[in-house]
């Protein structure tokens, strides 16, 4: 469920008339997501998503994603583009929350991706990352190493709670980190959450990628990378190496990785793995129960590190 700020007709309304999309008809909460306040609205010029950025979302970062989007979609890329005020702004107040309307993507994203979807989110993804390339704006990676540290700490006095042992697991994966991590591979804009609800299809082609607010610069094959834990483990947490072939292939096929890249892919799975295991393991812990941030299992990214530590080819990930 996500985080809901209530939003009165009225409220919306007065925010309404400050943007060219004409007069309200309806809206309704999207009951999706978990960092920010979605809504859907239908006015008299069309459909369009009203996002109210929660305190999860630093509001100086703001003008990083908001013009990404915009730089993304000139370029060609089927994203959601952000809505000009009349004054000249796209970020308003609604609520006491920052706020801003952004266009209306159709298609609906897959509870069970196929291959043929794989291969098209691989593509999709190397647009991206060569559409961003002369974006001019950066944003460091929050969930970068230094940002896991955080949360390990966090959360390493009780992981033990969770599976008896994944303290000393873990710590083993900081200290391999320390020495292997990647210095010098090839970067810009990535974008980082790249999961199945981010990206949108009518029947097997893509439409359009969405929620953009961890987007940042980091190695493109680490953006890959996520998207090989996104999208291609099954729900008995297998590995399914035909859709992990179809995925780098479609990459490939926009983006061919460097030598460098795919050497490293492995350590990058690994720790994109750990990435999405500690921001669960952080709030599984941390979140009452029936709080209003939805709390995923971390078991589900503990089983993908286990995984990835004994990869020892990125051939193993259907790399050729």
């Amino acid at each position: 469920m996500a985080v809901y700020t209530d939003v009165t007709e009225g409220e919306l309304g007065a925010f309404l008339r400050n943007y060219p999309v004409g007069d309200l008809l309806s809206y309704k909460g999207i009951a999706e997501g978990t960092e920010n306040s979605n809504f859907l609205l239908h006015t008299t010029t069309g459909s369009y998503i009203l996002t109210l950025y929660e305190k999860r979302v630093d509001k100086a970062d703001l003008p990083f994603f908001l013009g990404l989007m915009q730089h993304l979609a000139h370029k060609g890329l089927s994203c959601p583009l952000p809505v000009d005020g009349k004054d000249g702004n796209v970020i308003g107040t609604l609520a006491g929350r920052p706020a801003v309307i952004i266009t209306f993507l159709e298609g609906m994203w897959l509870r069970k991706p196929q291959v043929v979807h794989c291969r098209e989110v691989g593509k999709a993804l190397a647009s991206l990352h060569v559409a961003g390339q002369d974006f001019t704006m950066t944003r460091s990676n929050a969930l970068a190493i230094d940002g896991w540290s955080k949360l390990w700490d966090a959360a390493r006095g009780r992981a033990d709670e969770v599976e008896p042992g994944l303290a000393r697991e873990v710590d083993a994966d900081f200290a391999e980190f320390a020495g292997s991590w990647p210095t010098d591979l090839p970067a810009g804009v990535i974008h980082a959450d790249l999961f199945p609800d981010n990206v949108f299809f009518l029947g097997d082609e893509l439409s359009g990628l969405i929620d953009f607010y961890f987007a940042c610069t980091d190695f493109y094959a680490y953006d890959l990378a996520t998207c090989l834990n996104a999208w291609c483990f099954e729900k008995d947490f297998s590995f399914n190496l035909t859709k992990g072939t179809a995925l780098l292939e479609g990459y490939q096929s926009v983006r061919p990785l460097s030598e460098a890249e795919k050497a490293a892919l492995p350590m990058l799975a690994r720790g994109s793995a750990l990435r999405f295991m500690l921001t669960r393991l952080y709030d599984w812990l941390t979140i009452p129960d029936g709080g209003l941030v939805m709390k995923r299992d971390p078991m589900e990214y503990i089983r993908r590190l286990r995984f990835h530590r004994a990869i020892k080819s990125p051939q193993e990930y259907g790399l050729k």
